[in-house]
């Protein structure tokens, strides 16, 4: 078992980290951090209060800004950061989230040089860019959490209109977090069964549409971005790599040639163990996606120069 995991940002989706990784029991100890005092020290408290009803024996900790508490971190997940404000424009939220990433960054691997890096804080592809430019880590080492919540809510849909387990769902999608999200029908199934052989296209096409418009779907309803699913992922990225369980998602990863494409953090499929990213796996795309992966790199692409332009790391 390891001995220690990090989770910065004591927010619904730090906590839902936390309180997920403890239930796993995947560590001696996660230690909550926030900067707002009393916050993290709360929400440890409250999880670990309810071990001795979920039986789990992983202590959970709260603190405020005391990173020597983080120390011999083997996985660090950062979800701090704060939410796109009523008048904030993107490049003020990037500038904000970017400083705070930056300086969350610098302060962890300070004291767990040898730390895996989750990312998970919006917007989540140039977050993770800035958390790799901080860090100064091989990219294999620092990476963010988009896809598995994004597959996560695809799935869920697919088995809602099938009336199927979402177990027997399985799903790839590419590009980044949110609009610019790849769908890859061809690679979509229901146990082994092509999805295209048990929807037809205007059903799939409204269910790929629901995803990618997921996250704004939750906030209309509630006013604040979802937490449970974007926790949930999150932990079993760490799940992945403290179990060494070689399993494959897509995660936003550092490209370097992989799908023709360089220099940018995007979702693709890779196998994730103990040493983070073990492998990035190409498939094989047809004309029309490979166009929609374009468009979504440069997207991304023009986010990550907004943020290089800024000069903050």
């Amino acid at each position: 078992m390891e001995k220690r995991i990090t989770v910065i940002g004591a927010g619904n989706v730090g906590a839902t980290v936390a309180n997920v990784i403890a239930h796993k029991d995947l560590a001696k100890e996660v230690i909550l951090v926030d900067v707002n005092p009393g916050i993290a020290e709360g929400k440890a408290l409250d999880i670990w209060q309810t071990s001795s009803i979920n039986t789990f024996n992983t202590r959970v900790i709260g603190v405020t800004n005391d990173y020597l508490r983080t120390s011999h971190s083997s996985v660090i997940v950062i979800t701090a950061g704060i939410p796109r404000k009523p008048g904030m424009s993107r490049d003020d939220l990037i500038k904000t989230n970017a400083k705070i990433v930056k300086e969350v960054t610098e302060k962890a691997v300070k004291y767990s040089p040898d730390a895996i890096i989750i990312v998970v804080s919006n917007p989540l592809d140039v977050m993770t860019y800035a958390a790799y430019l901080a860090a100064n880590k091989t990219p294999n080492k620092v990476f963010g959490m988009a896809g598995i919540l994004d597959a996560g809510r695809y799935k869920a849909f697919l088995a809602e209109a099938l009336n199927v387990s979402p177990h027997a769902c399985h799903a790839l999608l590419l590009g980044g977090h949110g609009d610019t999200m790849v769908p890859l029908k061809r690679y979509t199934s229901i146990s082994g069964i092509p999805v295209t052989q048990l929807l037809g296209d205007d059903t799939l096409d409204k269910i790929i549409d629901r995803t990618r418009k997921g996250g704004g779907e939750l906030v209309k309803l509630m006013g604040t971005s979802a937490w449970y699913a974007p926790g949930a992922a999150a932990a079993t990225m760490v799940e992945a790599i403290v179990r060494d369980q070689h399993r494959i998602f897509p995660v936003c990863a550092y490209l370097n040639g992989e799908y023709g494409l360089k220099d940018i953090y995007l979702g693709v499929p890779v196998i994730l163990g103990k040493d983070g990213i073990e492998r990035i796996i190409e498939v094989e795309l047809d004309e029309e996606e490979t166009k929609m992966l374009a468009d979504s790199a440069n997207s991304v692409k023009s986010v990550m120069k907004d943020l290089d332009d800024m000069k903050i790391l």
